[in-house]
């Protein structure tokens, strides 16, 4: 299989870092929403690290849950295709001092936005595909919605492996937790979350797709400019929904669709034309051609989440079951994460407590740092 693109230059803010003397060569390769991040190299293990330093993650209710909830499930998962949590530690030895929570993780070379813009062939757009599906199809096992897929929060390696990262907006599948217009990033965010209805699992499968059509034209899909005009470009692109699903929308947005005009459903093989893809058609491996990638295209960007493809059913489509490998895709569902503790409604203090608790522990069991309340 041919390399993935390389990354360009890193570039990064002047976050400074105090993390323990056994990673050295600290080098900045990112900032972000969540913070900055390092690449380094551990000493004891020789194994390349990144390094992410929280950023700010006491500065209101939203930020402590968050960065409580991405630690606990990073703890919780174990999968080749989601990105497995080495250590986690805070120069502070006590509750009082607390302010600082660095994240390690396995290194891996960029994110998949700098690979957008690069032609990939179909082997590799494919793989890809399948990676992120048993990466979601996990997580579902274990009653995790991802929500927030985007190219930024997938890193890849240039031989096209990835894993999937960031799990700070997670949520359990069966609550009804409506995310917020400013929350989870718009462009890959589904028609049943922009119109406020219920949402499972699924909502996942619309991201893949939209991530899928950008690695295809290098475009993002639907850059909707907000929740109204992300709604949109949906129905512009992808036609009119039925009515069936028009009618379980609320009262509001029912007024709204019917003032707009009716769009006509589309043709994929115009809205991906031949031209979009890299490959000849003819070559390559067996199921791996512009009309299987449409057709996959087709099924997860169905706006009624009711005709949406199901991970499973992805899973086992001619465009990526060419890779399937048992442990990858029915890989034992972790232990499911209770989500009851964060659904509470505690104080700034009372999630800083709990993050030192968290925190203590992992350094206790990684790194052999023992720190007092």
């Amino acid at each position: 299989m041919d390399r993935l693109p390389q990354p360009a230059d890193p570039s990064s803010g002047d976050t400074e870092f105090t993390v323990p003397g056994r990673f050295q060569n600290l080098f900045p390769i990112g900032i972000g929403a969540q913070g900055a991040v390092c690449a380094a190299m551990d000493t004891v293990t020789g194994r390349p690290v990144a390094i992410k330093k929280l950023s700010r993650p006491f500065q209101d209710v939203t930020h402590a849950k968050r960065a409580y909830r991405e630690i606990k499930l990073m703890r919780l998962v174990d999968h080749p295709f989601i990105i497995k949590l080495l250590h986690a530690y805070t120069p502070q030895t006590t509750l009082r001092t607390f302010c600082d929570i660095y994240l390690f993780t396995e290194r891996m070379d960029t994110n998949l936005s700098v690979v957008i813009g690069n032609r990939l062939d179909h082997e590799r757009l494919s793989f890809l595909v399948y990676q992120m599906l048993c990466g979601i199809k996990y997580l579902h096992s274990a009653g995790i919605i991802h929500r927030d897929l985007k190219p930024t929060n997938i890193v890849v390696r240039a031989d096209c492996s990835l894993k999937i990262l960031d799990f700070g907006l997670a949520r359990s599948v069966g609550t009804n937790f409506m995310m917020t217009q400013y929350v989870v990033t718009r462009h890959y965010r589904a028609p049943e979350v922009i119109l406020s209805l219920d949402y499972g699992t699924n909502v996942d499968i619309w991201a893949i797709g939209c991530i899928l059509a950008e690695l295809i034209t290098g475009q993002v899909l639907f850059p909707g400019t907000d929740h109204v005009d992300q709604w949109n470009r949906i129905i512009t692109t992808l036609g009119t929904p039925t009515a069936e699903f028009i009618a379980r929308s609320s009262q509001s947005a029912r007024r709204y669709i019917e003032t707009l005009p009716v769009y006509p459903k589309p043709q994929f093989d115009q809205l991906f034309p031949d031209s979009a893809f890299l490959a000849v058609e003819g070559s390559g491996t067996a199921g791996l051609n512009n009309h299987n990638a449409r057709d996959m295209l087709q099924r997860m960007l169905a706006i009624d989440p009711l005709e949406r493809i199901s991970v499973q059913d992805a899973l086992a489509h001619p465009y990526v079951n060419v890779w399937f490998h048992e442990d990858e895709v029915n890989r034992p569902a972790p232990v499911p994460y209770d989500h009851a503790l964060d659904e509470q409604e505690l104080t700034i203090d009372q999630w800083k407590a709990l993050l030192f608790q968290e925190i203590q522990e992992i350094q206790n069991l990684t790194l052999g740092t023992g720190t007092e309340n």
